[in-house]
C-alpha cells in the first residue's frame, strides 16, 4: 500500500500497479479503461509517491502475476542483477536525478540497460518533463547492423514505405523510386501488404530483393506480414531480410495477435539461418534481423491490458523486443486513434515516452509520427514531435509519399520531412547508404539533395522493369 498526505488529504494507492496508472500523464486510453487519475491533484500525489518507491520494489512486486504471464517471466528470469547493482540503491526519484546528471554518460547507460526492467523505466518516465525525456534519450546510443549500420551519432534513418491499396507492383515501384530519389530507405524498405496472402507476400519479397540487388542498394527489405506468413515464405525459399511482427506487453495481448515467445524465437532462428545480413560485396556486416512494431493502446484495444496503464503496458512490449536483438523497433504512436491518445499533446508525450523507455532498455527506437483523421491533431503537432524525436536521437522515422498512407489511411511523415531534419539538425543517413546516395548523384558531398538532379544512371531502366 502506498500512501501520501498533501494539504491534509491522504491519497491511498493500494498496489504498485494502481500507483503507476494514477501517476501516468493524462491520456484517453487510461480513462477508457477506468485507470486514470481522478484529477491533477491525485496525479501529482501519485507521482510524488512513485518518486519514493525503491527501484528494487519492481523486482518484488510483479504488476502482472508471474504465473499467469510469460512476459513477466521473461522480465524476471532475464534480469541482470550485476548490471542493476550500480543503481540498485536508488528510488524512482533518485533514478531520475541520476539519469539527468553527468554520471549517466552514454557508456554507463549502455552498461546498466540489461539491469533495467520495463516497469522501472516506465515509472521514471512518469515523473519526467519532456525536456528530461529528450536529454536522457539523446545520451543513449543503440547501434544495430544488417546490410548497413543504424543508430550512429548524428545519423537519422528512414523507413521507405511504398504501400499500395492493392499491392500493385507498378504502384509500389513508383513510390519506391520516388523515395529513393529523396534519399529515403536506409532503415528498411518496408511494405504493409494489403492482405496476409502468402502469394502476394512472395511477389513483393522477390520484387524488393530484385531492386536491392539490381541497384546494389545497401539496405534491407521487409514485408510487414504476420510472422507465420513470413515463416511460410522462408520455407518456400523467399528472400526474407527482416522478420516483422507487431508485439504487445502482456501474454494475453500477444495471444490476440496470434503469437508467443516460442513462435518469435522460431522466426528469429529461421532468419539467422538465412544469413542475409551482409554487404552486397559479400562482406559480413550484421545479424540483427527482426523488426518489431508497438503502440500505446494495443493491449487495451484487445481487452488484454491486465489492469495496466497503457504506457506501462507499452514498455513491457520492449522486453519482448529486447530478447531478440532487433534491427528496428517502431512505436506507431498515433495510429490506433483518439480513444487511446486523444489529441496532439497526448500523442507528442506518448511518442517521447516510448522513445525514452525503449532507448534506456537498449533498443533501436524509431517512431511513426502519425495520427488518424478523427484525432484532435494536425500536421503542426506532428512537426513538433518529429523535431523533438530527432533532437532526442531517434533512430528512424517513416517516409511515406505525401505523408498520406493510401493503404492504411492515416497521416504520417513524408520524404521531405527527413530532408528537413537532416538539413536543420545536420543529420546524415546510415554511412553505407550515404555513400550510395553520393555515388549515384542523389545527394551531393554535403549530403544535400541535388537541386537539379538528373535521373541517375542506375534508374534509367523503366518502372516496368522495376515492377517485373
Amino acid at each position: 500500500m502506498y500512501k501520501i498526505k498533501i494539504n491534509h488529504q491522504v491519497y491511498d494507492f493500494k498496489t504498485l500497479r494502481n500507483l503507476m496508472a494514477k501517476a501516468s500523464p493524462a491520456r484517453s486510453g487510461d480513462y477508457l479503461a477506468g485507470l486514470g487519475a481522478a484529477d491533477n491533484l491525485e496525479r501529482v500525489a501519485a507521482q510524488w509517491a512513485l518518486a519514493d518507491v525503491p527501484l528494487k520494489q519492481f523486482l518484488n512486486e510483479a504488476l502482472v502475476p508471474y504465473e499467469q504471464d510469460e512476459i513477466t517471466r521473461l522480465i524476471v528470469d532475464g534480469h541482470d542483477l550485476a548490471a542493476f547493482a550500480a543503481i540498485s540503491h536508488l528510488t524512482v526519484g533518485d533514478f531520475r536525478n541520476w539519469l539527468l546528471s553527468k554520471h549517466a554518460a552514454t557508456e554507463t547507460l549502455t552498461a546498466i540497460a540489461p539491469g533495467l526492467t520495463p516497469e522501472m523505466v516506465a515509472a521514471v518516465s512518469k515523473i519526467m518533463r519532456i525536456q528530461d525525456l529528450i536529454l536522457v534519450a539523446k545520451k543513449c546510443r543503440v547501434i544495430t547492423r544488417f546490410r548497413n549500420t543504424i543508430g550512429l551519432e548524428n545519423r537519422l534513418s528512414t523507413r521507405l514505405q511504398p504501400n499500395h491499396p492493392t499491392d500493385n507492383p507498378a504502384g509500389v515501384a513508383a513510390s519506391l523510386l520516388d523515395g529513393l530519389l529523396y534519399g529515403c530507405g536506409d532503415a528498411v524498405i518496408g511494405i504493409n501488404p494489403a492482405s496476409d496472402n502468402l502469394e502476394a507476400t512472395l511477389r513483393l519479397l522477390h520484387m524488393l530483393d530484385d531492386v536491392i540487388k539490381r541497384y546494389r542498394i545497401p539496405t534491407q527489405s521487409c514485408v510487414l506480414t504476420h510472422v507465420t506468413t513470413t515463416l511460410k515464405a522462408i520455407e518456400r525459399g523467399a528472400p526474407v531480410d527482416l522478420v516483422f511482427q507487431s508485439i504487445a506487453g502482456t501474454q494475453k495481448a500477444n495471444d490476440s495477435f496470434g503469437i508467443n515467445l516460442n513462435l518469435l524465437n522460431e522466426a528469429h532462428l529461421a532468419a539467422l539461418e538465412l544469413g542475409r545480413g551482409s554487404l552486397l560485396e559479400n562482406g559480413t556486416l550484421g545479424d540483427n534481423c527482426m523488426y518489431f512494431e508497438t503502440g500505446q493502446g494495443s493491449a487495451l484495444s484487445a481487452n488484454a491490458h491486465q489492469g495496466l496503464d497503457q504506457q506501462t503496458c507499452e514498455a513491457r512490449a520492449y522486453a519482448v523486443a529486447r530478447k531478440f536483438k532487433p534491427f528496428l523497433v517502431n512505436t506507431v504512436v498515433g495510429f490506433i486513434g483518439p480513444e487511446y491518445l486523444y489529441d496532439g499533446k497526448q500523442i507528442i508525450r506518448a511518442g517521447l515516452e516510448d522513445h525514452f523507455c525503449g532507448k534506456l532498455l537498449g533498443l533501436p527506437m524509431g517512431c511513426d509520427v502519425c495520427y488518424t483523421n478523427h484525432a484532435e491533431a494536425d500536421q503542426d503537432d506532428m512537426d513538433m514531435l518529429l523535431t523533438q524525436l530527432a533532437v532526442a536521437g531517434g533512430t528512424f522515422i517513416m517516409g511515406v509519399p505525401g505523408a498520406d498512407d493510401v493503404m492504411l489511411n492515416y497521416q504520417s511523415t513524408s520524404f521531405h520531412d527527413a530532408l528537413y531534419l537532416r538539413q536543420v539538425l545536420r543529420l546524415r543517413p546510415a554511412p553505407e547508404f550515404e555513400q550510395w546516395l553520393q555515388q549515384h548523384g542523389i545527394f551531393n558531398a554535403d549530403n544535400q539533395l541535388q537541386q537539379q538532379p538528373d535521373v541517375p544512371v542506375l534508374f534509367k531502366s523503366s518502372l516496368q522493369n522495376l515492377s517485373e
